[in-house]
């Protein structure tokens, strides 16, 4: 799917839920609640927490779609996770159950700031993506091999026949030296 077409269906989703759409708030619901209540069960919580904490980050959100000057910059998923995650950590603090091994260090980082990381991995992890596409075949295949398959070095040697693992391992070195080539020239572009 297009990011076009994502921010249609987002800024769709919004305004249904400003609307109270029913249909809308059962697809952010849907979509979103998963990931949160993992998030907050593997951090110190419980499903009834979970339920809670995303309750409010809706109220939150439908506050936000209401208002004439709020604009989403970044993914819906990514501002409701924010905004859960800010709501948890909080809520660990007053209650004394805060434990500094949750994702952060001692302070809770303002949403903004949060945003603004997320959306420059995001825009990193697209120009990543991008010149993997761009390095051509065998490195594609190559490194997604070693690095999303998690395959060995005698694995790929085997399946891309080379005569044995140092030569798939030179060939992957200078695979990955094309791909960081590619990605910085484009780095550089975007700047």
């Amino acid at each position: 799917m297009s990011e076009a077409n994502t921010n249609d269906q987002e800024h769709a989703l919004l305004n249904g839920l400003a609307d109270n759409d029913t249909g809308a708030i059962e697809t952010i619901y849907r979509d979103n609640y998963p990931a949160i209540r993992g998030f907050i069960i593997k951090n110190n919580g419980y499903p009834d927490d979970a339920r809670d904490i995303f309750q409010e980050a809706m109220i939150v959100l439908f506050e936000k779609a209401k208002s004439d000057s709020f604009v989403l910059s970044c993914r819906l998923q990514t501002y409701l996770y924010s905004v859960c995650r800010r709501l948890w950590l909080k809520k660990l603090q007053q209650q004394n159950r805060f434990n500094p091994s949750i994702e952060l260090n001692h302070e809770i980082v303002p949403v903004e700031d949060e945003l603004e990381l997320h959306e420059q991995k995001e825009a990193d992890f697209k120009l990543m993506e991008n010149a993997l596409q761009k390095v051509g075949e065998p490195c594609k295949s190559l490194l997604e091999a070693f690095y999303i398959e998690k395959k060995s070095m005698p694995e790929i040697a085997e399946s891309f026949r080379y005569t044995n693992a140092e030569n798939a391992k030179t060939q992957k070195y200078k695979c990955l030296v094309r791909l960081k080539k590619i990605f910085f020239a484009q780095y550089k572009n975007t700047d």
